[in-house]
């Protein structure tokens, strides 16, 4: 098993060098199978791993590659940890990003940069592949900090445009400041436990009391973190930015794989998070806020890809409000699904741009699924999925999340419910204002509408699959199923179950609740999705132009609620205002000071300079008058009285 788990980050990590190294001398036709031969190769190796996971009782397993630190009492390993969790998140990164690195070959296959960016898709993979593998905080920190930094170079691929460039140093100093508070609940759990290592910190935190004022800083302080990574407020804008990047980069980035790495630290730390109860409610908070809001702007944005980076920050508010009703299950299950008909949507969406010669914005779109069939039917697979219709797999897996948010707090469960809707409207907009009705684009548009080809649709074909079955994995009892994931990733929980029995979980519902609610939730997604219908294909309405007046509440919603407007003069304004204050300063000031103190030596050393005329003459009556000056000041000036003058 340890050279598996070698392999697995290795060869992502040799695609990068390759191409990386040499993408100006490989060959165009080698270039993409050498990037797509690590990931299924990766992909692979996790089959053979999880089958010896099953084979092994599903034993936790720890290999330990080399001493990496070790300084006094800080020892730490650089070492890679299997287990339910580890699997369930490498099956995902390595399966979708294989998908994803083969719709790259068909879409980027043209571009100049192709080399350099089907390197960097195996680096971000590389990086992902040590955060959900490392056996300790400092690992997860490195593969952390590689995903943001790939992350920048992706989103600012294309930087020749300036607007790129600013979505991905947005992107960049965003996650920095959500990164420092992960790295502060680093060193406080180091401070506390003496250990980095997963086992070590959970076996000790287990021994402690629920409410412990530094098991919560240590939560607080591990959820900044998450709030960058998985874009929640405060620091969510930098997500719907980040759609500059190629269409594969949202895919892989923001869909299936970095902005759930938060998701991925708080199950990881679920101990630490039943112990604080505290933190989960701020959480929930945050995520139901976050969740709200997001679906909000996403019902009137008009760039198809903008409309599914909110429909992301939204279902990440989804994923953290049933972490923080301890649904940690509930929580990874969306995760796998949403990786799924996420990942599905967007590449649909690259699709749908690659064939509109690069155009983004719905109303300029219509009637494509004359045009492109296979784009058009995976595309509704995922919108369905997305909205929680059954029996899709966005379905069950929104609807554990209800269940638990139903039994903690009904008022949440009434909102979450309420983004549900919003969810299903938007999606269902944007899929008939896209594909239904007449074309509106232009002639030189229509002429060259094409499917896309297969290196493009067979990814779409098989994450539409997935969509479709992904939900049966945890079919809940009240429907006949046996909870396959919640009872696969149940070790996981033991510590939180130790230290919090009545907690964890949440009393157990009846069946003809759980049923109800079921019914419900896919009773609002349906009428949402016949209200879209009637109004954007029945009616035939567009969305209007951006010069057109709208109402005071639709230009809010549309101008996205201004955030960006108000982080702009609250936060970038006063801290350029400063910096400049402080450039000033150093300029006028320090540089002032430092160049009157050059100016004094240069013009004394060129007054001091005349006293060397070459005359012999005038250098002995120095000499001489030098002499006569010391033998006076020695034998004829009475140091005594001089000192006592001046009082020395």
């Amino acid at each position: 098993m340890e050279l598996l788990c070698i392999l697995i980050p290795l060869l992502p990590l040799l695609g990068f060098i390759i191409n990386g190294l040499g993408f100006r001398k490989v060959p165009t036709a080698l270039i993409g199978p050498l990037a797509l031969a690590g990931p299924v190769v990766s992909f692979l190796s996790v089959i053979a791993l999880f089958s010896n996971f099953r084979a092994g009782g599903n034993q936790p397993y720890k290999a330990t590659l080399f001493d990496w630190i070790s300084v006094a009492d800080m020892q730490i390993n650089f070492s890679f940890q299997i287990d339910q969790l580890s699997l369930i998140m490498l099956l995902v990164v390595t399966g979708v990003g294989s998908l994803i690195h083969l719709y790259s070959i068909g879409y980027m296959k043209h571009d100049e940069g192709y080399g350099k960016f089907m390197a960097f898709l195996n680096l971000f993979l590389f990086f992902m592949l040590l955060l959900v593998m490392g056996s300790n905080f400092v690992i997860m920190f490195i593969g952390w900090e590689g995903v943001g930094l790939c992350s920048y170079l992706l989103i600012g691929f294309w930087n020749t445009n300036t607007s790129y460039n600013n979505a991905a140093r947005k992107a960049f100093v965003m996650n920095r400041i959500g990164d420092l508070g992960f790295l502060l609940g680093i060193f406080l759990i180091f401070t506390t436990f003496g250990s980095v290592e997963y086992s070590d910190v959970f076996q000790s935190a287990a021994g402690m009391s629920v409410g412990d004022k530094t098991v919560l800083a240590i939560a607080l302080l591990l959820f900044v973190g998450a709030m960058g990574k998985s874009a929640q407020i405060p620091l969510f804008t930098w997500l719907p930015d980040a759609m500059a990047g190629p269409t594969p980069v949202s895919a892989l980035i923001h869909a299936a794989t970095m902005v759930t790495a938060g998701i991925y630290m708080v199950v990881r730390a679920n101990v630490l998070y039943t112990l604080a109860p505290q933190a989960l409610e701020i959480m929930g908070g945050i995520a139901i806020a976050t969740a709200l809001l997001a679906a909000s702007i996403g019902l009137m944005q008009n760039d198809i890809k903008k409309v599914l980076a909110y429909s992301t920050v939204s279902q990440l508010g989804y994923m953290f409000l049933g972490l923080s009703v301890a649904a940690y299950t509930g929580g990874m299950f969306h995760v796998l699904t949403h990786a799924f008909f996420k990942a599905l949507l967007f590449l649909g969406a690259g699709s749908v741009i690659h064939a509109m010669s690069d155009e983004q914005d719905i109303r300029n779109m219509g009637g494509l699924r004359k045009y492109l069939p296979i784009t058009f039917w995976t595309f509704l697979i995922g919108t369905i999925a997305i909205s929680g219709i059954p029996p899709f797999a966005g379905f069950f897996s929104k609807d554990e999340i209800l269940a638990h948010v139903w039994e903690h707090n009904k008022i949440l469960w009434v909102l979450g419910v309420l983004g549900s809707a919003m969810t299903s409207f938007y999606m269902f907009r944007l899929l008939f204002l896209t594909f239904f009705g007449e074309f509106r684009g232009t002639a030189e548009q229509k002429h060259h509408l094409h499917e896309s080809p297969l290196s493009m649709t067979i990814p779409l074909m098989v994450l539409a699959v997935l969509s479709v079955v992904g939900g049966f994995l945890n079919v809940p009892h009240a429907l006949g199923g046996h909870s396959m994931l919640a009872e696969f990733m149940a070790p996981l929980y033991e510590g939180s179950q130790q230290v919090n029995p009545t907690a964890f979980g949440g009393p157990v519902m009846g069946a003809s609740e759980e049923l109800m609610l079921m019914a419900i939730s896919a009773g609002v997604a349906l009428l949402s999705a016949a209200f879209a219908y009637v109004l954007y294909v029945r009616n035939a309405a567009l969305p209007a132009p951006d010069s057109d007046p709208r109402s005071l509440p639709a230009q809010v919603v549309y101008n996205k609620f201004y955030v960006d407007e108000l982080y702009e003069r609250i936060i970038v304004r006063p801290v350029r205002a400063l910096g400049d204050g402080f450039y000033s300063f150093g300029e006028f000031v320090v540089d002032g000071v430092v160049g009157a103190v050059a100016w004094l030596v240069r013009t004394a050393s060129g007054q001091l300079r005349l006293v060397q005329n070459g005359s012999i003459g005038s250098y002995m009556f120095a000499m001489v008058l030098s002499i006569a000056l010391i033998i006076a000041l020695r034998f004829f000036v009475n140091w005594t009285t001089v000192l006592g003058y001046l009082n020395i």
